[in-house]
């Protein structure tokens, strides 16, 4: 696009790569595509409105990364609903397939992910999932280092808890 403030479509472009892992997070947070969609919207939406509070010397991810987790507490303050998780119809067809397995796995990692608390689930989506370091992710949930880490790990726990659980019920 010519005749764009440079610094406004530098700003798009890294939007754009990061639009893959948005929406990667929001639907660790929202739990359903379409929501997560929306959510996604939603960030894109207040970053570009926003771009003038964006800090150059800050990470465009993390900032990012905070923006949709802010949207996403606006948007449950604003409807306060929760889905219960289901498996997709699909996902029956092919009981018995061996590929079937790897697919019901990551059904159980979903459901235990979802069941975590909100905090706990923003902290291992964005430093496990997202890759994000601590720093980084910390910044997007707006907390202390020590904060995101002891969150971290209460959700490394609670998941682990809840797929050995899962795994000793299957037996």
């Amino acid at each position: 696009m010519t005749g764009m403030d440079p610094e406004i479509e530098d700003l798009r472009d890294q939007i754009i790569d990061n639009l893959p892992r948005l929406r990667r997070f929001a639907r660790s947070l929202a739990r359903d595509p379409h929501d997560a969609d929306d959510l996604v919207q939603i960030a894109i939406e207040r970053a570009l409105a926003r771009s003038n509070q964006f800090r150059p010397d800050s990470s465009v991810r993390s900032w990012l990364f905070g923006i949709l987790r802010n949207a996403w507490i606006d948007e449950g303050r604003s409807r306060r609903r929760h889905q219960p998780v289901h498996a997709p119809e699909e996902f029956g067809e092919n009981v018995g397939d061996p590929a079937a397995g790897s697919q019901a796995d990551l059904l159980c990692v979903q459901d235990a992910l979802s069941r975590l608390p909100q905090e706990q689930r923003s902290a291992v989506s964005l430093v496990l999932i997202e890759g994000l370091s601590y720093k980084e992710a910390a910044h997007a949930m707006n907390v202390p280092i020590g904060t995101l880490t002891s969150r971290l790990a209460r959700g490394r726990d609670a998941l682990q808890a809840m797929l050995s659980e899962t795994a000793e019920e299957q037996r």
